[in-house]
């Protein structure tokens, strides 16, 4: 029986961000959505409020959905990735948990 061992707390974005620029960042970390929708927006030169406004949701909504914890949408992930100019690919892995 294997134990998988989790974080009892998430990591601040900078963390994180520096972390997975160095590859030091655990795989299981490495795909956050809420701080991959971060990374996305700011590498736009958006604000939460300009992204909001483009996505017509509110600055909050923006800022729930760029968390450690964050489950956002298919939907509202390709919005935001249109409302970036960026492409959004979802792929399944058949693989997972083997």
């Amino acid at each position: 029986m294997t134990t998988r061992l989790t974080r009892r707390r998430p990591r601040d974005f900078r963390e994180w961000q520096t972390l997975r620029q160095w590859g030091k960042l655990p795989q299981r970390e490495s795909q956050q959505p809420g701080y991959l929708l971060r990374t996305i927006r700011q590498s736009a030169g958006l604000t939460q409020n300009e992204l909001a406004e483009r996505l017509s949701i509110t600055q909050q909504a923006v800022s729930q959905a760029e968390r450690w914890n964050a489950n956002p949408t298919a939907e509202l992930m390709f919005s935001w990735a249109l409302a970036c100019e960026r492409q959004l690919e979802l792929c399944f892995n058949p693989n997972l948990g083997r």
